[in-house]
């Protein structure tokens, strides 16, 4: 890959982060690993400027205006970003400059919240208008959420006009009563205070919010005039006047020499896991206002700024025990639990995933020793280093820590099973996977009554959910499934899931690697289950999408006479195992598609369609468009800034076509 195609690579895969970590709330990767994607783009933008154009995401703010979430405003002041550092001499070069400009300079040092960025205006003392960043020129108006914020003041002792810019976040306790509450009522965690927080500002009901709990930093005055007061010309007074008026600002030390402002800056540092709430650096202002517009970073960054962003962070822990458990898949899985709970990245964390038996073993890890966590992503705790070994090496289980059964390990992987499909531990993920929306979606089952139903002998494997009927009256007697109605409406779910397509069936059954996309596409293939059972791997590895170790998976799974057996159960009992006439028919009807039979993958930006309305219509002429390029695909359809997909297409010899040619090959002349 030239310079060239990893610079436009490295652009979209920045992009695609930036949209999921200010417009979705769902960052994938940590800020550190963003970080260093942003440091690569740069010095390649830096060897070659004349490669950069607007919509770099070195020159631009990433979020976008939610307008479902309300009104869109053009901002008085842009809410730009602050320009990034990574290491002390960086910081100690940009004070060094300011103050070779301005040997009379002092410095702000401040915790850098990790929250959401908000706008506050007012207006002879009154709060008129509350806004997010957005995309840095236009936000949205947040004002009736911001009302019900403790720290949003509705009326502070100021006249005239003052902007205050400021962080919107979540405490670590309300961070924590919050999934406390949804752990409760069996619903989804919040991953971490930051998402929440912005999640939470954005709902379109302030009591929702104010049940939350949000608080609020200022950190800056953006504009102020006519206030019979000067905010305008020292950051630090500004501050500390606000905090006269009760207004919350942020903390800050007032430093001149470099050695100041790095000592500062280590002060916060320390102090990061005594805080009751996330930050994610430290910024350095100059204090002098009128001085900073002489040192801009760019178009997306306020001038006389920067931000020293810590390393990840990590705390040491003692590994009180290795845990294993087992799967819906009968994979065993990992995780150490630690003798002591530590704080990392605003949560409590007791627990860390240790991938595999192999991960453990070459790392060193045992049941005494003390290791270094991080969260993977800021979302998942890691083990990352052991520093304290115990000199004993970690023996993996041979027999299955809850039914006693002989583990296998998956050929050429580092991944050990538990074969029996009658393990109890398999059976609650099983059934709930297999009652699932994709797979059976039997609605209204969940994995409360799962789990009493299996308590109490109602189920011992798939078959048994099709036999509740039978024990109706017990049911209601016992309250499991509630009372009559609940019970008389899960059991007529029961019922009506018999007649699903086969693939739901295929789906449901967990076999590795077929989920529901690749069973639907399977069953396109075969008439019923029956015959699917009879293809053998040699078969099967010739369908679209359908890899060795999947093939050997579908046939172990139909060779084993347990599950024959579970089919032939569930076939007597009217679950359907072949494909319906009206499916049969809109697969024949697929067949004269101009697709027909094709997979293609989609890479870069097109000119008339998303990437979801690109996959609708492929879907519709017949075609199938999947994520990643192999053999098996059929067309590469590549836009502008085709990233690493087109030279994997080329290394395979894939066809590659452009939007145009898609629309042609669908004979469409244009779209």
């Amino acid at each position: 890959m030239n310079e060239r195609q990893r610079y436009e690579e490295l652009k979209a895969e920045i992009d695609g982060h930036m949209d999921r970590y200010y417009n979705e709330d769902d960052p994938g990767i940590s800020d550190y690993e963003y970080d260093q994607l942003m440091l690569a783009l740069k010095e390649i933008e830096a060897a070659h400027p004349d490669w950069v154009t607007p919509d770099s995401p070195t020159q631009k703010i990433g979020g976008t205006v939610k307008r479902e979430a309300g009104v869109a405003v053009t901002h008085h002041v842009p809410m730009l970003s602050i320009q990034d550092v990574f290491t002390r001499e960086e910081v100690a070069s940009w004070v060094n400059e300011v103050r070779g400009r301005y040997p009379d300079a002092r410095f702000c040092v401040e915790e850098k919240i990790d929250g959401l960025s908000m706008s506050l205006r007012y207006q002879d003392g009154k709060l008129i208008l509350a806004e997010t960043r957005g995309d840095g020129l236009v936000g949205e108006d947040v004002t009736q959420n911001a009302l019900v914020i403790p720290d949003v003041l509705k009326q502070i002792d100021l006249p005239g006009y003052a902007e205050l810019r400021g962080e919107v976040y979540m405490s670590h306790q309300d961070f924590d009563r919050f999934n406390e509450e949804q752990e409760a009522a069996g619903k989804k965690l919040s991953a971490n205070p930051r998402n929440l927080a912005a999640g939470t500002l954005r709902q379109l009901d302030s009591r929702v919010v104010k049940k939350r709990g949000l608080r609020m930093f200022v950190f800056n005055v953006q504009d102020a005039h006519d206030n019979g007061v000067d905010l305008m010309t020292s950051h630090a007074d500004a501050l500390d006047l606000l905090r006269e008026k009760g207004i919350c600002a942020v903390r800050h030390t007032l430093c001149s020499a470099p050695d100041e402002v790095l000592a500062a800056i280590d002060v916060i540092g320390e102090s990061r896991g005594e805080l009751g709430h996330d930050i994610d650096g430290a910024v350095v202002k100059i204090d002098q206002i009128a001085y900073r517009a002489d040192f801009p970073a760019g178009s997306k960054y306020s001038a006389g700024h920067i931000a020293y962003k810590y390393p990840p962070e990590e705390k040491e822990v003692v590994i009180d025990r290795i845990e294993v458990n087992v799967g819906r898949t009968g994979k065993m899985t990992f995780r150490a639990i630690f003798r002591e709970p530590v704080r990392l990245c605003g949560t409590n964390v007791q627990k860390a995933t240790l991938h595999n038996a192999d991960f453990i073993q070459k790392m060193s890890v045992s049941e005494g020793c003390t290791a270094v966590c991080r969260k993977q992503g800021e979302i998942i705790p890691a083990i990352i280093r052991v520093t304290k070994k115990t000199g004993r090496a970690y023996e993996a289980p041979t027999r299955c820590p809850v039914c006693g059964s002989l583990l296998v390990r998956e050929e050429d992987t580092c991944d050990i099973y538990c074969e029996n499909p009658s393990c109890p531990a398999q059976l609650l993920r099983m059934l709930a996977y297999f009652a699932g929306k994709d797979a059976m979606d039997i609605k209204n089952f969940g994995t409360r009554y799962m789990e009493s139903l299996i308590e109490q002998g109602y189920i011992k494997n798939i078959p048994d959910i099709y036999r509740l009927h039978e024990y109706r009256e017990e049911l209601i007697e016992k309250g499991i499934l509630g009372k009559e109605k609940n019970t008389d409406r899960i059991l007529a779910s029961i019922e009506a899931s018999k007649q699903n397509e086969p693939d739901r069936l295929l789906t449901g059954f967990a076999i590795r690697n077929v989920g529901r996309i690749s069973a639907r596409q399977i069953m396109k293939q075969y008439h019923s289950l029956w015959e699917l059972a009879e293809a053998g791997a040699e078969e099967l590895v010739q369908l679209p999408d359908v890899g060795e170790i999947t093939a050997r998976a579908m046939e172990a799974f139909f060779a084993d006479p347990r599950n024959t057996d579970m089919l032939r159960q569930l076939e007597r009992m009217g679950v359907r195992v072949s494909v319906s006439e009206d499916a049969a028919a809109e697969t024949a009807a697929a067949g004269d598609e101009p697709l027909a039979g094709l997979t293609l993958v989609v890479t870069g930006t097109l000119e008339h369609f998303g990437r979801k309305e690109i996959a609708d219509y492929i879907e519709k002429k017949g075609g199938k468009c999947t994520g990643s390029v192999s053999k098996k695909t059929s067309y590469l359809v590549a836009g502008e800034n085709a990233g690493s997909k087109l030279d994997k297409a080329h290394s395979l010899g894939v066809p590659v076509i452009s939007e145009r040619g898609l629309l042609e090959l669908c004979g469409e002349g244009s779209a």
